[in-house]
């Protein structure tokens, strides 16, 4: 009903930047918070940043000036410019909203994830 799509990882040298994209779509009524987790091998998935619906961000304290959550509400995405990355960002990155369904069910949605390789 509703599907997520992540785009814009790589391969990318320390220091460097990227730019991740999540674009929603589906039956969807609107959406609430929309966020960014990430998954390195070996560990388990973590929260990297989230944005209400009024564009209220919160971040986990390793992508604290570095990373910045953005949404377009007209358009059902959400981005994550990341700066300054280090190879401890090697991860998979996975898109998450909060989904008011055409039928008024909230779901949280997850997409298939993007991999973000930072080489030292």
């Amino acid at each position: 009903q509703v599907q997520l799509v992540e785009s814009g990882g790589g391969l990318v040298q320390a220091g460097g930047s990227l730019r991740l994209s999540c674009a929603a779509s589906g039956r969807i009524f609107s959406i609430d918070d929309m966020g960014w987790y990430r998954q390195a091998p070996g560990k388990q998935r973590e929260l990297v940043a989230v944005i209400t619906y009024r564009g209220s961000t919160n971040y986990a304290e390793h992508g604290k000036g570095r990373f910045t959550i953005s949404r377009d509400n007209a358009e059902n995405r959400v981005y994550l410019q990341m700066n300054s990355l280090k190879p401890e960002d090697t991860a998979v990155y996975y898109c998450n909203a909060q989904v008011v369904t055409d039928n008024y069910n909230t779901m949280a949605y997850w997409g298939k994830g993007t991999l973000v390789t930072v080489s030292s």
